[in-house]
């Protein structure tokens, strides 16, 4: 490691986190992206929302409760499954209730949409199962696109250095966002 590699990392290290988003603010973004995706989706019977495994899964749920209180659409939520650091090493897998997929719209929710690269392999079983549409939702788009991922409904767009980490926390239904 070089000095100047050495320093930058000691003196990130040093950084304290920078609070990006508090409680209040998520749940405003939340109510916003519920009533877009209502306005999208008002004429469908039926929605799948599915949230990947983790702090996707959460945001997901917080999302379908925000849609129960303006709208009558039957949303099923579903997790998804898979290994973020090698989403190409073992399967993704979907949570089933016995959900016939094909022909139903389907909107994948992750926390944050950084290089696409965990998003692209989450979308694979939902187009095998031939779905009406997919769409995907996020709460913090940060632009670092290396695969063709792009968000149809953000919270924030955050222009960060690749070196930045955004931290979601998610305890008991507050979430607070960090730049670390």
């Amino acid at each position: 490691m070089s000095i100047i590699h050495y320093f930058r990392a000691l003196i990130m290290a040093q950084q304290k986190k920078i609070e990006i988003l508090n409680d209040l603010q998520v749940k405003q973004i939340m109510k916003r992206l519920a009533y877009q995706v209502y306005e999208n989706h008002f004429h469908q019977k039926e929605l799948v929302v599915a949230g990947i495994a983790g702090n996707g899964s959460k945001i997901a749920g917080m999302l379908v409760s925000e849609l129960a209180l303006i709208c009558n659409i039957h949303i099923y939520k579903l997790e998804i499954a898979l290994n973020k650091q090698s989403p190409d090493v073992n399967e993704v897998k979907i949570s089933d209730d016995g959900i016939n997929l094909s022909d139903i719209p389907i909107l994948v929710v992750d926390d944050v949409l950084n290089s696409g690269k965990t998003m692209l392999y989450a979308l694979t079983p939902f187009v095998r199962a031939k779905a009406r549409s997919i769409d995907i939702l996020t709460l913090i788009d940060r632009s670092h696109k290396r695969f063709p991922v792009h968000a149809n409904y953000i919270g924030i767009s955050l222009s960060t250095m690749l070196q930045e980490h955004i931290e979601v926390t998610i305890n008991k239904n507050k979430v607070v966002v960090n730049l670390v």
